[in-house]
């Protein structure tokens, strides 16, 4: 008997560890964020899944120097949170890795709509972002004090970095 509950025990270990799981989840509206995100996971064989936005950016939308573009206005507004298409499970993850763009020094609103959506109980959380001169900043600190529960890791500028590299720091931010 001893040894039947003694090989639950250990078999209950080691189905523990056998799932634990990683997930990349980004959000891109010109493609260079997904690159790197799917690059990233593919290095880490890592799920992946994109933040889906309702309303598609366009060209005109992301116009930084039009402070009536869509993205000036949502950056402008603490309180936009833009809707999302697509729904995120991540329930079967205990690591989340969150890829992003930078703008305007922050992590664009719509990535707030689904930080916010989430339960992140008992999960570790690291932001990668990709930027066109102003890096990561404090968006990943900003965004984990709406990840009530997660355990932040760190943040890093990735723009230039690749995937290998990528695997190599977030593996040494979960040791």
């Amino acid at each position: 008997m001893k040894k039947f509950i003694l090989s639950l025990l250990i078999g209950a270990f080691v189905m523990t560890g056998a799932t634990a799981k990683t997930a990349f989840v980004y959000f891109s509206a010109t493609g260079t964020t997904e690159k790197m995100a799917k690059n990233a996971a593919a290095a880490m064989d890592a799920d992946i899944f994109e933040i889906e936005p309702v309303h598609k950016y366009t060209k005109a939308d992301l116009n930084w120097r039009d402070k009536k573009s869509l993205s000036s206005i949502e950056c402008n507004d603490p309180k936009s949170r833009p809707a999302i298409a697509n729904k995120i499970d991540l329930s079967g993850y205990d690591t989340v890795i969150i890829c992003y763009p930078i703008w305007w020094a922050y992590a664009p609103k719509i990535v707030y709509t689904f930080v916010e959506s989430q339960n992140w109980e008992g999960k570790k959380i690291i932001t990668l972002c990709t930027s066109g001169g102003s890096g990561l900043g404090r968006s990943g600190t900003d965004l984990a004090k709406y990840a009530k529960g997660a355990d932040f890791k760190g943040g890093k500028d990735c723009t230039r970095v690749k995937a290998d590299e990528i695997k190599k720091y977030v593996e040494g931010l979960l040791k």
